[in-house]
């Protein structure tokens, strides 16, 4: 930005792109036209311009890129005045002008080779069909961000080209004969949709991408019938079940209410040929956030491809995949924040499934080797339960799951179960890389309960626990790189019977007073990050470990809650660790130094006086022997 006010006068005849952004031009006239005679790009964002000399850009056959956005064009707009013709202009931005409804007329009536149209953040209210009669050629459209309630039959029909259309953030409230075959991709979330009907016909839609997220969406939206769909976010809606329509009653209730709307001279119900649609090419599906109870396995029957699935954060009560509608093809299933009570899976139904979210269901009861049906699985996240673990000795139950022998399975989150026991090899057979068994309170770890990792854990979360010791030789664990201790109440952390591989450490809120200094010299080769606040530490006592936090090396991000305690006149005094200076501790020195010589000399004194006796002993019988001689 140089705060111009006008155009340069002398710019360079060969200038192909030229930036004038963010500057405070007003006006562009004749006068200001022969600086751009050459250009191909011309970008005026944010400036202030509200008038253009008509015809302004006619003779500029090379402009292909044009950015008129956040600028005032809707104060010329008002003047009523076509800008011209727009012979070459291929990208055309006009966001953020405050454009109404029709104003934008104004500027497409003569542009043949627009493919690329921005009107996003603008107040446009209504899409006429004759909107962009001027400019056929559109393959990409953006109207996200203005207020549209109506779309006039036609608007969109026209432009044969268009494969792109963003109406997102705006006031739909249905669309009941979608029609358009050669668009790709359409945004519509954030909208205040409450249906969505495609046409009746038998001709393949190349629809592939269809947002619809964050609208008001009852019944799952009536598709085309051939289509090629590969994404379809349903996330954020109203959705309680995954028909494309409801009982009569229900919908004439909803019509009656005028929260349906559809044409009278259709039947009610919104789809008629089958309750399930076929989704053949289907790679990601994101029912999230709705209020749906229960998806039948045989809603899944058509989607072979389906690589992502999203249900979480529904009220469903039970989940299951069988081998009659199998998700072969799926690799990530997030049935996270329900209700679950019930969860299967059939044997080689999910065989191609590497992540599958469960946390926040309360699921306490499952089969126990349901987790071993999935042949690909590599993370599991299943927090907030109430999962207990079995024995790799243990025999079928329901009691408990079984996580050993899943050579797959490398990320495992166990946080927030109210586990009270992990058994000696739980995960043995299992390759972890990552666990996170945080915030079970109370759980016993005992010093076999994680043999089986010794070759592949990495991070190791123990974090909120209440573990006042810890029996694990992390020595064993060459490839541990990261170890959370923090929020427990240790009061020693001797965990160490050789060299360490740890890189970062957490001991913050623990009790510890002092780290050995063998426990230091374990740590000393490899770490990089150490927490240590909210610790009772001894400024005194901790010679080794001060030493330590001073290396330039070692990156301690609670510094500045990292404190410690030494006595000042008889009273316990808390500073800053980065502030103990060797004269914090010659009183303590001094004290123990006068103790040690104090006992040195009881002890010396004690052993005189014993000799001392003795040898009065000895004399004293010599001499009665030598009377009685």
């Amino acid at each position: 930005s140089l705060n111009l006010r006008r155009v340069p006068a002398r710019l360079p005849a060969s200038i192909q792109l030229l930036d004038l952004s963010r500057n405070l031009l007003q006006n562009l006239t004749d006068q200001e036209r022969p600086a751009f005679s050459g250009v191909r790009s011309l970008n005026l964002h944010a400036n202030k311009i509200q008038f253009i000399q008509p015809g302004f850009f006619q003779d500029m056959s090379r402009l292909e890129v044009l950015d008129l956005s956040e600028n005032s064009l809707d104060l010329y707009a008002a003047l009523k005045t076509h800008v011209g013709p727009l012979a070459s202009v291929r990208h055309l931005d006009l966001s953020g002008n405050g454009l109404f409804t029709d104003m934008s007329d104004y500027f497409l009536s003569d542009a043949p080779l627009l493919t690329n149209l921005s009107l996003d953040g603008n107040s446009i209210t209504k899409i006429s069909r004759d909107t962009f009669n001027g400019s056929q050629a559109l393959t990409n459209i953006d109207l996200h961000n203005n207020v549209i309630i109506e779309i006039e039959e036609g608007a969109f029909e026209s432009l044969t080209g268009l494969s792109e259309l963003d109406l997102s953030v705006n006031s739909i409230s249905c669309i009941t004969d979608f029609n358009l075959v050669q668009l790709k991709t359409l945004n519509l979330s954030k909208n205040s949709l409450t249906s969505f009907q495609t046409i009746d016909s038998d001709l393949e839609f190349e629809l592939m991408y269809l947002d619809l997220r964050e609208n008001k969406i009852l019944y799952f939206p009536v598709l085309p019938q051939r289509n090629k769909l590969i994404y379809l976010d349903l996330s954020r809606n109203l959705l309680k079940s995954v028909n494309c329509s409801g009982p009569l009653e229900e919908l004439e209730n909803l019509k009656a209410s005028g929260y349906l709307f559809t044409d009278h001279d259709k039947p009610l119900c919104l789809c008629t040929n089958q309750r399930h649609q076929d989704l053949p090419r289907l790679l990601y599906l994101d029912l999230s956030y709705n209020q749906l109870k229960a998806i039948p396995a045989s809603f899944f029957s058509s989607m072979a491809s389906l690589e992502s699935l999203n249900i979480s954060n529904n009220c469903l009560e039970s989940f299951g995949v069988d081998a009659e509608s199998p998700l072969n093809s799926l690799k990530t299933l997030d049935i996270s924040y329900n209700n679950l009570q019930n969860l299967s899976f059939g044997e080689n139904a999910l065989a191609a499934l590497e992540v599958l979210h469960l946390q926040g269901n309360a699921l306490g009861t499952l089969d126990a080797g349901i987790f071993a049906r999935l042949p690909s699985i590599r993370s599991l996240h299943l927090q907030q339960n109430l999962f207990s673990i079995c024995s790799p000795l243990q025999g079928p139950t329901n009691d408990c799951i079984r996580l050993s022998s899943i050579p797959t399975l490398s990320y495992l989150y166990l946080s927030e179960n109210s586990l009270m026991s992990i058994p000696p090899g739980a995960f043995r057979g299992s390759s972890l890389l990552i666990l996170d068994l945080s915030q079970n309170p109370g759980v016993d770890l005992g010093p076999s309960s994680l043999s089986g990792l010794e070759t592949s854990l990495t991070h190791l979360s123990l974090r909120g626990n209440q573990l006042q010791a810890l029996a694990v030789d992390f020595t064993l664990f060459r490839k541990l790189k990261s170890l959370d201790l923090s929020v427990n109440r240790l009061t020693g952390v001797s965990l160490w019977s050789g060299e360490s591989s740890v890189e970062s450490l957490n001991l913050q809120q623990n009790s510890l007073v002092t780290l050995p200094p063998d426990t230091v010299f374990a740590l000393q080769k490899t770490l990089r990050t150490l927490y240590v606040g909210s610790n009772p530490l001894s400024c005194c006592g901790n010679p080794y470990l001060l030493t330590l936090l001073q290396q330039d090396r070692l990156s301690v991000p609670d510094i500045a809650a990292a404190t410690c305690w030494y006595v000042r006149d008889s009273e316990s005094v808390e500073i800053s660790v980065s502030a103990v200076r060797r004269e914090h501790c010659e009183a303590v020195d001094r004290k123990v130094l006068w103790i040690s010589v104090i006992v040195v000399l009881a002890l010396g004194l004690s052993l005189v006086s014993v000799v001392a006796l003795k040898l009065c002993h000895s004399k004293t019988h010599g001499f009665q022997r030598g009377i009685k001689a």
